[in-house]
Protein backbone atom coordinates (compact mmCIF):
# COMPACT_ATOMS: atom_id res chain seq x y z
CA UNK A 1 0.00 0.00 0.00
CA UNK A 2 2.84 2.22 0.69
CA UNK A 3 4.20 2.26 -2.94
CA UNK A 4 0.41 2.80 -4.60
CA UNK A 5 -1.16 5.92 -4.47
CA UNK A 6 -4.94 6.02 -3.41
CA UNK A 7 -6.48 7.25 -5.86
CA UNK A 8 -5.39 3.83 -8.29
CA UNK A 9 -6.54 1.71 -5.47
CA UNK A 10 -9.34 3.40 -5.65
CA UNK A 11 -10.03 2.80 -9.69
CA UNK A 12 -8.99 -0.95 -8.67
CA UNK A 13 -11.51 -1.85 -6.17
CA UNK A 14 -13.74 0.02 -8.49
CA UNK A 15 -13.28 -2.25 -11.73
CA UNK A 16 -13.27 -5.61 -9.45
CA UNK A 17 -16.49 -4.49 -8.44
CA UNK A 18 -17.83 -3.72 -11.49
CA UNK A 19 -16.41 -7.76 -12.68
CA UNK A 20 -18.37 -8.44 -9.55
CA UNK A 21 -21.05 -7.38 -10.52
CA UNK A 22 -20.86 -8.68 -14.16
CA UNK A 23 -19.84 -12.30 -13.33
CA UNK A 24 -22.75 -12.38 -10.82
CA UNK A 25 -25.58 -10.80 -12.94
CA UNK A 26 -24.16 -13.45 -15.53
CA UNK A 27 -25.16 -16.48 -14.14
CA UNK A 28 -27.80 -18.74 -14.90
CA UNK A 29 -29.54 -19.13 -11.53
CA UNK A 30 -33.23 -20.20 -10.68
CA UNK A 31 -33.56 -17.69 -8.32
CA UNK A 32 -33.00 -14.33 -10.70
CA UNK A 33 -35.57 -15.11 -12.73
CA UNK A 34 -38.36 -14.88 -9.61
CA UNK A 35 -39.77 -12.24 -8.19
CA UNK A 36 -37.43 -9.83 -7.42
CA UNK A 37 -34.58 -10.88 -9.00
CA UNK A 38 -31.09 -10.37 -7.94
CA UNK A 39 -32.23 -7.71 -5.96
CA UNK A 40 -33.90 -9.50 -3.36
CA UNK A 41 -30.58 -10.83 -1.97
CA UNK A 42 -28.55 -8.42 0.77
CA UNK A 43 -25.47 -9.39 -0.85
CA UNK A 44 -26.45 -8.00 -4.75
CA UNK A 45 -27.16 -4.79 -3.21
CA UNK A 46 -24.42 -4.42 -0.96
CA UNK A 47 -22.30 -5.02 -4.40
CA UNK A 48 -23.96 -2.16 -6.07
CA UNK A 49 -23.66 -0.02 -2.96
CA UNK A 50 -19.96 -1.14 -2.58
CA UNK A 51 -19.60 0.13 -6.56
CA UNK A 52 -21.65 3.24 -6.30
CA UNK A 53 -19.48 4.46 -3.40
CA UNK A 54 -16.20 3.98 -5.40
CA UNK A 55 -17.25 5.42 -8.54
CA UNK A 56 -18.14 8.43 -6.17
CA UNK A 57 -14.56 8.45 -4.92
CA UNK A 58 -13.16 8.19 -8.31
CA UNK A 59 -15.12 10.69 -9.49
CA UNK A 60 -14.08 13.03 -6.55
CA UNK A 61 -10.37 12.08 -7.82
CA UNK A 62 -11.06 13.02 -11.55
CA UNK A 63 -12.78 16.08 -9.96
CA UNK A 64 -9.91 17.36 -7.98
CA UNK A 65 -7.32 16.73 -10.52
CA UNK A 66 -9.33 18.90 -13.10
CA UNK A 67 -9.70 21.76 -10.55
CA UNK A 68 -6.28 22.18 -8.68
CA UNK A 69 -5.31 25.16 -8.98
CA UNK A 70 -8.50 26.71 -10.11
CA UNK A 71 -10.44 29.55 -8.58
CA UNK A 72 -13.72 29.20 -9.23
CA UNK A 73 -15.97 28.91 -6.02
CA UNK A 74 -18.84 27.24 -8.38
CA UNK A 75 -16.67 24.39 -8.48
CA UNK A 76 -15.75 24.06 -4.97
CA UNK A 77 -18.63 24.10 -4.31
CA UNK A 78 -20.01 21.03 -6.09
CA UNK A 79 -16.97 19.58 -4.90
CA UNK A 80 -17.88 19.95 -1.34
CA UNK A 81 -20.64 18.91 -2.15
CA UNK A 82 -19.46 15.43 -3.35
CA UNK A 83 -17.52 14.78 -0.67
CA UNK A 84 -19.95 15.30 1.59
CA UNK A 85 -22.27 12.81 0.05
CA UNK A 86 -19.24 10.04 -0.04
CA UNK A 87 -18.73 10.70 3.46
CA UNK A 88 -22.60 9.93 3.75
CA UNK A 89 -22.32 6.92 1.82
CA UNK A 90 -19.62 5.80 3.59
CA UNK A 91 -20.70 6.35 7.24
CA UNK A 92 -24.67 4.74 6.67
CA UNK A 93 -23.94 2.70 4.14
CA UNK A 94 -20.46 1.12 2.47
CA UNK A 95 -19.07 0.62 5.88
CA UNK A 96 -22.17 -0.79 8.07
CA UNK A 97 -23.81 -2.86 5.83
CA UNK A 98 -20.64 -4.09 3.97
CA UNK A 99 -19.42 -5.17 7.77
CA UNK A 100 -22.72 -6.13 8.26
CA UNK A 101 -22.95 -8.87 5.11
CA UNK A 102 -19.71 -10.20 5.67
CA UNK A 103 -20.41 -10.96 9.70
CA UNK A 104 -23.87 -12.57 9.17
CA UNK A 105 -22.59 -14.81 6.20
CA UNK A 106 -19.51 -16.47 7.59
CA UNK A 107 -21.28 -16.43 11.19
CA UNK A 108 -24.39 -18.53 9.39
CA UNK A 109 -21.85 -20.23 7.36
CA UNK A 110 -19.69 -22.18 9.63
CA UNK A 111 -22.87 -22.65 11.76
CA UNK A 112 -24.70 -24.22 9.30
CA UNK A 113 -23.71 -23.18 5.76
CA UNK A 114 -27.70 -24.31 4.69
CA UNK A 115 -28.98 -21.79 6.29
CA UNK A 116 -27.25 -19.21 3.89
CA UNK A 117 -25.57 -20.72 1.27
CA UNK A 118 -26.78 -24.02 0.57
CA UNK A 119 -24.55 -26.52 -1.07
CA UNK A 120 -26.44 -26.48 -4.38
CA UNK A 121 -24.91 -22.89 -4.95
CA UNK A 122 -21.41 -24.51 -5.69
CA UNK A 123 -22.68 -25.66 -8.64
CA UNK A 124 -23.52 -21.73 -9.92
CA UNK A 125 -20.93 -20.04 -7.84
CA UNK A 126 -17.03 -20.32 -8.21
CA UNK A 127 -15.32 -19.89 -5.36
CA UNK A 128 -13.66 -16.56 -6.32
CA UNK A 129 -16.67 -14.85 -6.72
CA UNK A 130 -18.56 -16.42 -3.39
CA UNK A 131 -15.30 -14.37 -1.61
CA UNK A 132 -15.47 -11.51 -3.79
CA UNK A 133 -19.25 -10.80 -2.86
CA UNK A 134 -18.75 -11.94 0.70
CA UNK A 135 -15.19 -11.56 1.73
CA UNK A 136 -13.22 -8.97 0.15
CA UNK A 137 -15.72 -6.35 0.57
CA UNK A 138 -14.78 -5.44 4.43
CA UNK A 139 -11.12 -5.45 3.47
CA UNK A 140 -11.86 -3.13 0.34
CA UNK A 141 -13.95 -0.39 2.80
CA UNK A 142 -11.39 -0.78 5.40
CA UNK A 143 -8.25 -0.01 2.89
CA UNK A 144 -10.83 3.62 2.00
CA UNK A 145 -10.92 4.47 5.24
CA UNK A 146 -7.30 3.89 6.19
CA UNK A 147 -6.41 6.03 3.26
CA UNK A 148 -8.85 9.40 3.38
CA UNK A 149 -10.52 10.84 6.23
CA UNK A 150 -14.61 10.79 6.26
CA UNK A 151 -16.54 13.03 8.26
CA UNK A 152 -19.27 11.12 9.97
CA UNK A 153 -22.86 12.83 10.57
CA UNK A 154 -24.12 12.99 14.19
CA UNK A 155 -24.53 9.75 15.81
CA UNK A 156 -28.29 10.25 16.03
CA UNK A 157 -28.83 10.95 12.34
CA UNK A 158 -26.73 8.26 11.34
CA UNK A 159 -28.13 5.68 13.36
CA UNK A 160 -31.74 7.23 11.87
CA UNK A 161 -30.27 6.00 8.26
CA UNK A 162 -29.07 2.91 9.19
CA UNK A 163 -32.04 2.02 10.60
CA UNK A 164 -33.89 3.39 7.82
CA UNK A 165 -32.52 0.88 5.49
CA UNK A 166 -32.57 -2.29 7.90
CA UNK A 167 -35.86 -1.72 8.45
CA UNK A 168 -36.86 -0.46 4.82
CA UNK A 169 -34.94 -4.18 3.53
CA UNK A 170 -36.64 -5.69 6.14
CA UNK A 171 -39.93 -4.87 4.95
CA UNK A 172 -38.79 -5.18 1.77
CA UNK A 173 -37.83 -9.31 2.03
CA UNK A 174 -41.34 -9.59 4.18
CA UNK A 175 -43.21 -8.54 0.59
CA UNK A 176 -41.21 -11.13 -1.77
CA UNK A 177 -42.82 -13.76 1.18
CA UNK A 178 -46.18 -12.33 0.48
CA UNK A 179 -45.59 -12.56 -3.35
CA UNK A 180 -44.16 -15.53 -3.62
CA UNK A 181 -44.82 -17.32 -0.55
CA UNK A 182 -40.80 -18.39 -0.06
CA UNK A 183 -38.76 -16.28 2.21
CA UNK A 184 -35.20 -15.16 0.31
CA UNK A 185 -32.79 -16.75 3.34
CA UNK A 186 -33.36 -20.81 4.10
CA UNK A 187 -32.91 -19.42 7.55
CA UNK A 188 -36.23 -17.83 7.53
CA UNK A 189 -38.00 -20.90 6.55
CA UNK A 190 -36.93 -23.14 9.33
CA UNK A 191 -37.82 -20.49 12.41
CA UNK A 192 -41.63 -19.56 13.62
CA UNK A 193 -42.84 -16.66 12.94
CA UNK A 194 -41.64 -15.25 16.85
CA UNK A 195 -38.23 -16.50 16.12
CA UNK A 196 -38.26 -14.12 12.09
CA UNK A 197 -39.14 -10.86 14.59
CA UNK A 198 -36.57 -11.41 17.05
CA UNK A 199 -33.93 -12.25 14.47
CA UNK A 200 -35.06 -9.07 12.53
CA UNK A 201 -34.55 -6.89 15.65
CA UNK A 202 -31.20 -8.25 16.26
CA UNK A 203 -29.54 -8.41 12.80
CA UNK A 204 -31.24 -4.52 13.39
CA UNK A 205 -28.86 -4.07 16.71
CA UNK A 206 -25.77 -5.29 14.40
CA UNK A 207 -26.09 -3.35 11.52
CA UNK A 208 -26.80 -0.38 14.11
CA UNK A 209 -22.99 -1.64 16.07
CA UNK A 210 -21.16 -1.68 12.60
CA UNK A 211 -22.11 1.79 12.16
CA UNK A 212 -21.18 2.39 15.57
CA UNK A 213 -17.75 0.54 15.19
CA UNK A 214 -17.37 2.55 11.91
CA UNK A 215 -17.49 5.87 13.54
CA UNK A 216 -15.17 4.64 16.29
CA UNK A 217 -12.72 3.46 13.80
CA UNK A 218 -12.65 6.17 11.66
CA UNK A 219 -11.99 8.60 14.48
CA UNK A 220 -9.30 6.15 15.82
CA UNK A 221 -7.29 5.76 12.55
CA UNK A 222 -7.29 10.07 12.20
CA UNK A 223 -6.63 10.91 15.70
CA UNK A 224 -9.44 13.13 15.59
CA UNK A 225 -12.30 11.91 18.64
CA UNK A 226 -15.77 12.16 17.14
CA UNK A 227 -17.87 14.72 18.93
CA UNK A 228 -21.19 14.37 17.07
CA UNK A 229 -20.89 17.94 15.40
CA UNK A 230 -19.59 18.26 11.40
CA UNK A 231 -16.09 19.87 11.74
CA UNK A 232 -14.13 21.22 8.43
CA UNK A 233 -10.84 19.32 6.44
CA UNK A 234 -9.17 20.29 4.04
CA UNK A 235 -9.31 18.65 0.91
CA UNK A 236 -8.58 14.90 1.92
CA UNK A 237 -9.58 14.23 -1.56
CA UNK A 238 -6.13 14.91 -2.83
CA UNK A 239 -4.30 12.89 -0.62
CA UNK A 240 -1.72 11.08 -2.72
CA UNK A 241 0.49 9.67 0.27
CA UNK A 242 -0.12 6.62 2.54
CA UNK A 243 -2.38 6.81 6.21
CA UNK A 244 1.24 5.87 7.61
CA UNK A 245 3.19 8.59 6.39
CA UNK A 246 0.75 11.18 7.13
CA UNK A 247 0.30 9.62 10.71
CA UNK A 248 4.07 9.92 10.88
CA UNK A 249 4.26 13.75 9.86
CA UNK A 250 1.49 14.64 11.83
CA UNK A 251 2.56 13.08 15.21
CA UNK A 252 5.96 14.72 14.76
CA UNK A 253 4.13 18.00 14.43
CA UNK A 254 2.30 17.90 16.93
CA UNK A 255 4.49 16.77 19.90
CA UNK A 256 7.00 19.69 18.71
CA UNK A 257 3.91 21.84 19.12
CA UNK A 258 3.49 20.41 22.57
CA UNK A 259 6.49 20.72 24.26
CA UNK A 260 8.04 24.05 22.43
CA UNK A 261 4.61 25.94 21.90
CA UNK A 262 5.97 26.98 18.33
CA UNK A 263 4.45 26.04 15.26
CA UNK A 264 6.25 24.11 12.42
Amino acid sequence: MALIPSQVLRVAILLSYFSILCHYKALDMPAHQTYGGSWKFLTFIDLVIQAVFFGLCVLIDVSSLLTKGGDSREQERQLRKLIGLRDWMMAVLAFPVGAFVVFTFWSLYLYDRDLVYPRLLDNFIPQWLNHGMHTTVLPFIIIEMRTTHHRYPSRLWGLAAVWCFGIGYILWTCWVNQVTGVWVYPVLERITPLARVIFFSAMTVVISVFYVLGEILNSYIWDQPHTGTPHTHTHTHTHTHTAVVVFGHFNVAKFYIINTGKHC
